[in-house]
């Protein structure tokens, strides 16, 4: 991934208007596109090529969005940006659920999917000095590392982007507005849902037991604080 220079994009859209016109987009704002039509394609392109960041509508023919979305997160923390057509449903919650990092709703408008992958691009080059233990996990920052009793756990980019959003200051109530601004880059009033999906996700990772969270603990109404404080 190079911030700032060439990216490599791998967008998965079987229209072909879209995808042509994404393509003609994207790369003319300086990324390097491979774009194909079907799950199956992107799931073989992704096993030769490295993509800095997967585009992926869920409507796809043969193989679903959500089903390639599963399989590319159980095989590495690539992000993901999924295309839906729907905003306010079962697509978008399915999707985050699925393991996406972010979603634009069609009709897709090239500059801002753009700023998206920018986004997410810049949210994984973060990185932050210093190794710290809270309780079994240890955090490093420098190394973007995070492991819970000595064992590396994998972590998508927003969901380590999350955990170090979070963590960097134990105790502190943050709101879902907040972290939108913060880990998304969403400057206008966001979607929760983004939130609280990658919540769910962390925790089932990092968590002992995700109904009874110790590391990321609810604030009824209002969001979200790193434990144990």
């Amino acid at each position: 991934m190079k911030l700032g220079g060439v990216s490599r994009v791998l967008l998965i859209e079987d229209d072909p208007a879209v995808r042509e016109g994404l393509d003609l987009a994207l790369t003319r704002h300086g990324h390097r596109v491979r774009a194909v039509e079907s799950g199956e394609q992107g799931l073989d392109r992704l096993r030769t090529d490295l993509p800095d960041v997967v585009v992926l509508d869920l409507m796809l023919p043969g193989i679903d969005g959500f089903e390639v979305c599963r399989r590319i997160r159980a095989t590495g923390d690539v992000p993901i940006i999924m295309l839906t057509a729907r905003s306010d449903d079962f697509d978008v919650v399915a999707g985050l659920e699925a393991g996406a990092d972010d979603y634009v709703v069609k009709p897709v408008q090239p500059r801002v999917l753009e700023a998206r992958i920018r986004a997410v691009l810049r949210r994984i080059g973060r990185d932050q000095a210093e190794l710290e233990r809270h309780a079994d996990l240890t955090i490093d920052r420098a190394g973007l590392v995070i492991a819970k009793r000595g064992t590396p756990l994998s972590l998508a980019p927003t969901e380590l982007r999350l955990l170090l959003e979070l963590s960097a200051t134990p105790g502190r109530v943050h709101s879902r507005q907040q972290l939108l601004e913060s880990v998304w880059e969403h400057g206008y009033f966001g979607d929760s849902r983004l939130v609280d999906a990658c919540v769910q996700r962390l925790r089932a990772k990092i968590e002992d037991d995700s109904a009874a969270p110790v590391y990321i603990q609810t604030v009824r109404g209002f969001g979200y604080r790193f434990g144990p404080v």
